[in-house]
């Protein structure tokens, strides 16, 4: 079946999700990189979650799940079949006596909701207000800044499998390490969670998350085009300390260059390729490799072709 084949069908379908045919994976990932989308769905609703997990599989067409592109690197050639992203925004305050449970769609973007529950003088999450990404992303990698991690205030996740079969899982089951989960090797679909915060005085909140996005911006190449940290912590290292030390601070292939404000960041300063990034990443890691003996872990992912 051809994706003009797909597309008809899907749109005939489904028609409150968003379809989209050739979509430059471009205009999706912070990246700003990306060749183009066979099939691009934006989903609202486990019902057309389930329809097109059903449909991909009767007719064998490849499906990618996606959630805000801000740890992604899609190839130069894009992505087969069906890109679905997930853009459940669900967000329901469950208040008890000192903690309060937060039930958040996996589509909801972390700074808008750490903004949002400061001002209702609800704390726990402070310490993401700065990652791009999404809650499902975020649960996935079990994202983490200052010291924390998303495993520190998880509950319980309800996702569906490529079956459509609906599951809820507790923090136990859901083997939550430094930026990995069970996610990560499951085709599992995270739909929402269950956030345990407390609460706390709206402006110490603000004041908090100000603080923690100045720093941020003090030391992260933000207004440039990346995928956050390009490689993960070293179990006896610092990354970027010893990228920085191998003298790969500011250099380039391409539009690709090692920032040069955190060498642990890959950035696109113009017109950058996934093949520049990728070639980046290569003689980064080789470097490192021959200078110190210590091998490099990506942290972002990578698909399409």
């Amino acid at each position: 079946m051809n994706k003009h084949e797909i597309y008809e069908k899907l749109t005939k379908d489904i028609p409150t999700s968003k379809i989209y045919i050739d979509e430059p994976m471009a205009k999706h990932t912070s990246f700003k990189i990306g060749g183009n989308a066979d099939i691009y769905v934006k989903v609202n609703s486990i019902e057309d979650i389930k329809y097109i997990l059903k449909y991909a599989k009767s007719e064998d067409i490849s499906l990618n799940i996606i959630g805000n592109g801000s740890n992604l690197l899609v190839k130069d050639n894009g992505i087969r079949g069906i890109t679905m992203q997930i853009d459940i925004n669900e967000i329901n305050i469950i208040e008890e006596k000192e903690s309060v449970m937060i039930k958040v769609g996996t589509g909801v973007k972390i700074g808008m909701l750490s903004m949002m529950l400061a001002k209702k003088g609800i704390s726990g999450i402070e310490f993401a207000s700065g990652i791009p990404g999404t809650i499902g992303g975020a649960i996935r990698m079990n994202a983490g800044a200052y010291g924390k991690e998303f495993k520190d205030i998880i509950e319980e996740v309800t996702c569906i499998t490529r079956e459509g079969t609906i599951r809820k899982l507790k923090k136990e089951e859901l083997d939550l390490s430094y930026r990995h989960s069970r996610f990560c090797n499951t085709d599992e679909i995270i739909i929402s969670a269950m956030l345990n915060l407390k609460k706390g005085n709206s402006e110490e909140i603000k004041q908090h998350i100000n603080e923690l996005l100045k720093a941020r911006k003090e030391k992260q190449p933000i207004e440039l085009p990346s995928a956050g940290s390009t490689f993960k912590r070293g179990e006896d290292f610092i990354t970027a300390k010893l990228i920085d030390e191998a003298g790969l601070k500011g250099f380039k292939i391409g539009g690709a260059q090692v920032s040069t404000k955190h060498a642990g960041f890959i950035v696109n300063i113009g017109k950058a390729t996934a093949k520049d990034v990728l070639n980046l990443v290569e003689y980064v890691t080789k470097t490192v490799y021959e200078k110190f003996n210590k091998k490099l872990e990506l942290e972002i992912e990578i698909i399409g072709e």
